[in-house]
């Protein structure tokens, strides 16, 4: 009877956490339109059209490939579809407590339904499809929920044995033989792998209420712009660390073993894991057992797969099982740490190299914004650092420069302005519109004198975000660099990270409050300061290079809640250097574009997606799979980067830069990359345009 007691009390304690896991949800996302209405550079309200907005956005996220909700589940919970605007100004659980307990329904039958599905072989001889129209719509019940789960496994299973077909016999049909031998194996690995995903739902460190919760939120705040989110406390660690804080670490990493298994590769020395004393290089982990959970088995495990389920939102203290070099095995408790760096505090965050042909070119890649936020991590802002590589490089008496900000998705805003202030005099770098202020704010360099005052050059391409927008945006508009590359991402709006707390005054702030979630909002406009934007359509660059990253439209513009550009009026002390000569860097440019067999492939390749990417149905038939596969094969073959051996100028390394022992390897992988790269190429003739 005592037992029973015991369990009975046990089962209640979750039902309340549960409880609380909603009511916290529905709480949070009543005090986000609240902190939106009232902070928000832009708030759209709370109406019929941002309801069905958070509709579809949580739908979207809890079952992207549209498996486990029926379309019976779909019309009951499309009720609320107009009505979570009201749920929220409520404050009411009805349509939180119906989702999750859905939801939680289906991942129960998939975790069963997989393992009936995959008790069959699958058989490829049968002129099965998986069709477009099974791939964008809800199935209409269980059935066919069953049907959809068994074509997708299929099709895994499908994939992975042309796969193996292809590295052991690249020209011949899979043989029924071969198909025989790997389908057993690889049916057995696509539902122990699907099925752990479906685990990581169920076992959810905090809950599957809380994890829906947040996501509720979150479905919430990004229909206000792509840039407010909602964050829970870890997720606002870990977002943190991106932009240069310390993260919250177990301290492990992991490599592949000889059967592609995750296996522990490296204990950081004062992490948890390292102080545990009973963890070492070569270990594979055999579970993860959140607090009160059931473990997920994670034996066969792709690297992958294990940092995600240890990435898990609310999981800071996990127990992992593993298995030793000589078969025992041991569980061990770990925490999440904000450690302390071991490694030389002075090592470059910023490459630099000279390009020396008929010319010396200086080459410095920036890939990202970063700032000690905080004044404790005992690291140089990114602005220090780039200072410190020019100097480095004017010692070489370098006749141009260029900075590489492709593929840097920002950051600092501060940051973004003390490297315009490298190479402007003081003076105005761009302005900020907030919401309550009538004026806008103006960021400047207020520094006098530059660190360098040469020929400069930014690349660009569309992954080219935020701060270094700014950057692109600043030298364009005092004519001090020519810009090259494609346009660039397009956000101009700056956000701030606040604790879920509508008495905040964003006057006194200080940033260090701590709380249960938070809000990344987007309280002000970045303009240039010749009064226009980049937000939505980038910055465009002087010469316009064929991109491939023009073949996939994730700029800021194809985002479904991106704010509108405006326009504000110039600043009156921006006061622009002489035009520089872009004509005559454009004709360059267009000359080596029309020359360069790279180009003329981009070009093609550009061309090749727009029907590439198009949706069609599958087929689960193994002989018209594999014919459909050769035929991809050949396009792309025909559509193969070419390879530029013509060097037209050295790689060298600055004679005062500081060697390292792990150095030389990096090295000549950065050294062969700049010598086969065409947007460097071009970029180091039509330097030769411009004068000192």
């Amino acid at each position: 009877m005592r037992i029973f007691l015991v369990l009975i009390l046990v089962v209640a304690g979750c039902n309340v956490v549960n409880a609380q896991s909603i009511q916290k949800a529905v709480t949070d996302a009543y005090v986000v339109s609240r902190m939106v209405e009232k902070f928000h550079i832009q708030p759209r309200p709370l109406d019929d059209e941002r309801s069905a907005a958070i509709f579809n956005e949580l739908m979207q996220e809890l079952d992207q490939q549209r498996i486990f909700f029926s379309q019976d589940d779909v019309k009951k919970l499309s009720a609320y579809r107009l009505q979570l605007d009201d749920q929220i100004r409520d404050k009411k659980s009805d349509f939180l407590e119906l989702l999750v307990s859905t939801y939680k329904q289906r991942m129960l039958q998939a975790d069963t339904m997989l393992d009936n599905i995959c008790k069959t072989p699958f058989n490829f001889t049968l002129k099965e499809k998986y069709t477009v129209a099974e791939d964008t719509t809800y199935p209409a019940g269980i059935p066919a929920m069953h049907v959809k789960m068994y074509k997708l496994l299929k099709m895994t299973v499908l994939a992975g044995i042309l796969e193996y077909n292809e590295l052991a016999f690249p020209t011949k049909q899979p043989t029924k033989r071969l198909v025989d031998s790997l389908e057993p194996s690889l049916r057995k690995k696509a539902n122990v792998t699907i099925k752990r995903s479906v685990k990581r739902i169920l076992q959810s460190p905090l809950g599957i209420e809380f994890m829906i919760g947040n996501m509720y939120c979150q479905a919430l705040a990004v229909t206000y712009d792509p840039h407010t989110a909602y964050f829970s406390a870890d997720a606002k660690e870990n977002f943190e660390s991106q932009l240069g804080k310390k993260p919250l670490e177990y301290g492990l990493t992991f490599s592949k073993d000889e059967d592609g298994h995750a296996q522990i590769d490296y204990l950081k020395p004062g992490s948890s894991a390292y102080q545990s004393g009973r963890l070492n290089k070569g270990d594979k982990v055999q579970s993860i057992q959140w607090e009160n959970k059931q473990p997920i088995d994670v034996a066969d495990a792709e690297v992958e797969e294990i940092e995600r389920t240890l990435a898990a939102s609310g999981g800071n203290t996990v127990n992992i099982t593993v298995k030793k070099a000589d078969g025992t095995t041991r569980q061990v408790a770990l925490h999440k740490e904000r450690l302390e760096e071991q490694e030389d505090k002075e090592e470059d965050k910023v490459k630099s190299y000279i390009l020396q042909g008929d010319r010396k070119v200086g080459y410095i890649s920036l890939p990202a914004f970063y700032s000690d936020w905080e004044g404790t991590l005992g690291i140089n802002g990114c602005a220090n650092d780039v200072a410190k590589e020019i100097i480095k490089l004017k010692k070489e008496n370098i006749e141009g420069l260029m900075i590489d900000l492709r593929y840097n998705g920002g950051g600092s805003l501060q940051e973004a302005v003390e490297l315009s202030g490298i190479f402007i005099d003081a003076g105005p770098v761009a302005q900020l519109k907030y919401k309550s202020e009538p004026k806008p704010e103006t960021l400047k360099d207020a520094v006098r004198g530059t660190i360098y005052d040469g020929p400069l050059l930014l690349l660009v391409n569309g992954f080219s975000a935020s701060a270094s927008e700014m950057v692109a945006a600043v030298m364009q508009d005092y004519h001090r660099a020519l810009i090259v590359g494609s346009p660039t991402y397009g956000k101009a709006t700056a956000q701030i990270v606040l604790p879920m707390d509508t008495t905040i005054n964003l006057e006194n702030f200080n940033g260090k409050t701590a709380a249960s979630s938070y809000i990344k909002l987007t309280t002000s406009r970045l303009f240039r300061v010749n009064g226009t934007t980049a937000q939505a359509h980038g910055v465009q660059p002087d010469i316009v290079l064929p991109d491939l990253t023009d073949a996939v439209p994730e700029r800021e513009v194809n985002e479904k809640y991106a704010l509108p550009p405006t326009t504000i009026d110039a600043n009156k002390y921006y006061k622009p250097l002489a035009p520089l000569p872009v004509a005559a860097a454009d004709a360059v440019a267009k000359k080596e574009v029309a020359a360069s067999p790279y180009f003329s492939y981009v070009q093609r390749y550009l061309e090749y997606t727009k029907t590439a990417n198009a949706k069609h149905d599958i087929s689960l038939f193994i002989d018209e799979a594999w014919q459909r596969k050769k035929a991809k094969e050949q396009q792309l073959e025909a559509l193969k980067e070419p390879k530029d051996d013509k060097a037209i100028y050295k790689v060298v390394k600055p004679a005062v830069q500081k060697q390292r022992a792990h150095d030389g390897e990096l090295d000549d992988e950065w050294k062969e990359n700049l010598l086969a790269d065409a947007y460097v190429k071009i970029a180091y003739q039509v330097l030769g345009t411009m004068k000192q």
